[in-house]
């Protein structure tokens, strides 16, 4: 499938993809929605209702440009917790599109581009330490594919949207996220379709509709009951 980087309304890069009419990221801002949506209403949520947690599990549904893995990696180190970071993708973007993202310069992290890099070009199926409070393990299938047993406490459940992949927004595929959650783990999606809510609530989640990102005016999170 074809794909095209473009620039989003932050100054930040995205890939699009013309034949489906879709973004890799919000055309709002690519850096602006993956710190709302992951990181406030994700990562720092958890960790202010988890006060005790020094270290988190985390599952990215949509590995795609590595911009999510990459912030959560500033931010663990910040924050001085410890992630052990599990990405799906069954489809990783090539070599010569890494080069042109620009996430590394636009957080004002321009030293840590190689690291960037370096997620991209690391090895599947196995863990790698990036430092002392990240370690990043890609695996290469569908999300379909996903068999765990409360093994997470935080999914960042970035699939293509609903309309575009209608399989992966599925009742079958919200089970296999609640499975693969502990019990008062936590899902966070841009998305806030009205369909989707009700699949994650049929499979146990807790949901409720939060603030979206620039030019969204909902998003979805969902918790496991414990």
């Amino acid at each position: 499938m074809r794909r095209e980087i473009i620039i989003t309304e932050d100054g930040s890069s995205s890939i699009y993809l013309p034949d489906w009419n879709e973004n890799y990221h919000s055309k709002h801002g690519a850096i602006q929605e993956a710190y709302h949506v992951f990181m406030q209403m994700g990562f720092f949520y958890f960790l202010k209702t988890n006060p005790s947690k020094k270290s988190v599990n985390i599952l990215e549904i949509g590995f795609g440009t590595g911009l999510n893995a990459f912030i959560t990696f500033l931010e663990a180190k910040k924050r001085k917790v410890k992630i052990a970071y599990t990405a799906v993708e069954a489809y990783p973007i090539l070599p010569e599109e890494v080069n042109k993202l620009n996430y590394a310069d636009r957080l004002y992290e321009g030293a840590l581009k190689a690291i960037f890099q370096e997620m991209h070009e690391l090895s599947w199926e196995e863990p790698h330490h990036l430092n002392e409070n990240f370690e990043l393990t890609k695996k290469r299938q569908l999300i379909q594919d996903i068999d765990e047993q409360e093994k997470h406490d935080l999914i960042f459940f970035d699939a293509f949207a609903p309309q575009v992949q209608p399989e992966l927004w599925t009742e079958e595929i919200f089970q296999r996220m609640f499975k693969s959650l502990k019990a008062k783990g936590i899902l966070v999606t841009y998305s806030a379709k009205g369909n989707v809510r009700r699949a994650m609530q049929t499979v146990g989640f807790r949901v409720e509709r939060v603030p979206g990102p620039p030019g969204k005016r909902e998003m979805l999170r969902a918790t496991k009951p414990f």
